[in-house]
């Protein structure tokens, strides 16, 4: 029998422990400022409907990058695969399911992953940076909204991971990859699943190393100082901010987007309804 919804999200849950790696979380003692380079335009949006949109990988000009980690991720799982059920049937069938999302990256699971990028900002510096007013400022006659970290309240298992992207040869992210798809066969083991529960362990290994190439760059592009708040459907089974998915027509045609209003919050502890909460960013 196929689990329902919240068996689902139950099985999920322990696997959210390795975004740990990944997330990276401010303290509102020491806060850090966050600039998103853009366009007037967009910033007139943003105060006007009180909400900002996160961007599909798919329409971002670093998508290469994300194939590359994905990429590395397939060729390094199947070895995991092995670690987290020593039958070989099942060790296949989590190969199949892990390549199943993969395979379908383009159509579906990319169009549910949504990625707000900043850059970090001195305190003082009433500049920013010039490389980021070239390539997403529009050519510095756009503008920079700066967001307050100490603003931020973080809520346990939130679909919106933020963390600080860091630049690593293929060799330091293979290692980020294999530490962390270690821990995945264990709790893989650990959770003893049944047959047809088998494939939301490859789900949520392929979320993990999804993310992963989301939040990794190669080391030449570290003078960007990049941030990014992504949303990380795998850790929204329920799809609590499966509403905000709406899409924008601009000069590319038509692109989605997940648009995020900032006075909503989020907590899936108290919304088993299926109403919206959302968190991060909101005071």
């Amino acid at each position: 029998m196929a689990p329902t919804p919240d068996q689902i999200a139950k099985i999920l849950e322990p696997y959210n422990v390795l975004y740990a790696s990944i997330e990276t979380k401010t303290s509102p003692s020491e806060p850090i400022l966050l600039a998103h380079y853009t366009s007037v335009q967009v910033v007139e949006q943003i105060l006007k409907n009180n909400e900002i949109w996160f961007a599909n990988p798919l329409y971002m000009n670093d998508l290469d990058e994300m194939r590359a980690g994905l990429l590395l991720g397939s060729q390094i799982f199947p070895e995991f695969a092995q670690q987290a059920d020593g039958s070989a049937e099942r060790t296949t069938r989590l190969i199949q399911f892990y390549n199943h999302y993969l395979a379908h990256l383009s159509t579906e699971v990319a169009l549910d992953t949504y990625v707000f990028c900043l850059s970090e900002h001195p305190p003082g510096d009433t500049d920013g940076r010039l490389s980021m007013w070239r390539e997403y400022g529009n050519k510095g006659n756009g503008a920079a909204l700066v967001i307050n970290t100490q603003k931020i309240h973080y809520q346990s298992h939130d679909p919106i991971i933020l963390t600080k992207v860091t630049y690593k040869t293929n060799t330091e992210r293979e290692q980020v990859l294999r530490t962390q798809l270690k821990s995945w066969a264990k709790l893989t083991k650990d959770a003893n699943l049944s047959d047809d529960q088998l494939y939301l362990a490859a789900y949520a290994a392929f979320g993990f190393v999804k993310a992963v190439a989301l939040i990794t760059k190669h080391t030449g592009f570290n003078e960007e100082n990049e941030w990014r708040a992504v949303y990380v459907p795998e850790r929204d089974p329920l799809g609590y901010l499966k509403p905000c998915l709406d899409y924008f027509v601009g000069p590319r045609g038509v692109e989605p987007k997940l648009k995020y209003k900032f006075e909503n919050t989020y907590n899936p502890e108290k919304s088993k309804n299926g109403d919206i909460r959302r968190s991060y960013f909101y005071s």
